[in-house]
């Protein structure tokens, strides 16, 4: 289930005024294993309104991209009769834990329902296969289009506007300019010229371009050693580390990750010890310390840093000319969990 290219839109890219197909009807929610912001809805109770369902999991850098003009709609419109129900379907372990999903709720400030949907059972109802998918529902239950992946807000929008007009809503306030959204941090829209590093997974059962000699050993301790050169997208550790399906987790301090990217942005899915203890870092660009002008939201101007919660982390946001860079992490404690590289 990856997350998706950005900018795949519904059969909806044949003009504003082409019919809205009927692509299926609204599945039950029943399948959630709890909620959030809200007591269980159901298919028959949504009845009357029109639905944005949207697919999400917090860790993933394109949901997070995605969610400001999620939250933008339902702001601007749910006294005008749309409901956006947030479908939370997690892609690694950690993020099946309710507590977990509540913290980054509330960070996020999702103000709409959310289902736990750490089954897939929501997922399987509507054959959805990627983080962010968004299906558009009219008032009579009907799917009337869909968005998988970042981008065509205004197209989103418009439909959004459609099944409103459709359901008899009048007066509606106009659109949003998805320009003049006020995009920080991780949710600042990817820079797609630069963008030459694709997602990357640290565990042994995705993982690719691993270059440190002798590859991966799958769930066992090992002393892993960095390459002198990588070239572009290959990574590598160094030090004491047991690489499990999902992730890598550190078995003694100062063990390093590398990876030669070429993207503004390099983000890293982290948690901290497994008693939850934080972790301590230090982030290296070409074998120099992290110029604080490149500095991502969650690494200080001397380009450290700690890990004391299970999401993804922004290590670098490069201001100038973007370029190919070997960035490397040291972890100054024992017991970090590393998942996933993703860039923008």
């Amino acid at each position: 289930q990856p997350a998706a290219p950005p900018m795949m839109m519904a059969g909806a890219n044949a003009g504003a005024d082409a019919p809205l197909p009927v692509e299926g009807t609204l599945p039950a929610l029943d399948g959630a294993t709890g909620w959030l912001n809200s007591p269980p809805l159901t298919a028959q109770q949504l009845r009357g309104k029109v639905v944005l369902v949207d697919f999400w999991t917090y860790s993933c850098i394109n949901c997070l991209r995605a969610m400001p003009f999620v939250h933008e709609w339902e702001r601007r419109y749910r006294d005008h009769g749309l409901v956006v129900i947030g479908v939370h379907t997690p892609e690694f372990a950690f993020e099946r834990d309710p507590r977990n999903v509540m913290k980054a709720v509330q960070q996020l400030k999702v103000a709409y329902p959310v289902a736990l949907d750490n089954q897939y059972t929501i997922w399987r109802a509507f054959n959805n296969r990627y983080w962010p998918a968004q299906y558009f529902v009219d008032a009579q239950g009907n799917i009337r289009g869909h968005q998988f992946g970042e981008g065509n807000y205004a197209r989103s929008e418009q439909v959004i506007r459609r099944l409103l007009t459709e359901a008899g809503q009048r007066d509606l306030p106009p659109p949003a300019d998805p320009a003049a959204a006020e995009l920080q941090g991780v949710a600042a829209q990817a820079d797609m010229g630069n963008l030459r590093s694709p997602e990357t997974y640290l565990g042994h059962a995705r993982a690719e371009q691993f270059a440190s000699p002798g590859g991966q050993r799958s769930d066992a301790a090992f002393d892993y050693a960095l390459p002198a050169r990588l070239a572009l997208n290959q990574w590598g550790l160094s030090g004491r580390w047991t690489v499990t399906d999902e992730a890598a987790q550190l078995q003694q301090a100062g063990g390093r990750i590398a990876f030669q990217f070429h993207a503004r942005d390099l983000h890293l899915v982290l948690a901290p010890r497994q008693d939850g203890k934080p972790v301590r870092f230090r982030v290296w660009l070409d074998g120099k310390p992290l110029p604080a002008t490149d500095a991502g939201s969650d690494v200080g101007a001397d380009g450290s840093g700690v890990v004391d919660e299970h999401r993804l982390y922004q290590l670098v946001r490069q201001r100038g000319t973007v370029g190919p860079h070997r960035f490397e992490i040291e972890f100054l404690d024992a017991g970090v969990q590393a998942y996933a590289f993703t860039f923008g």
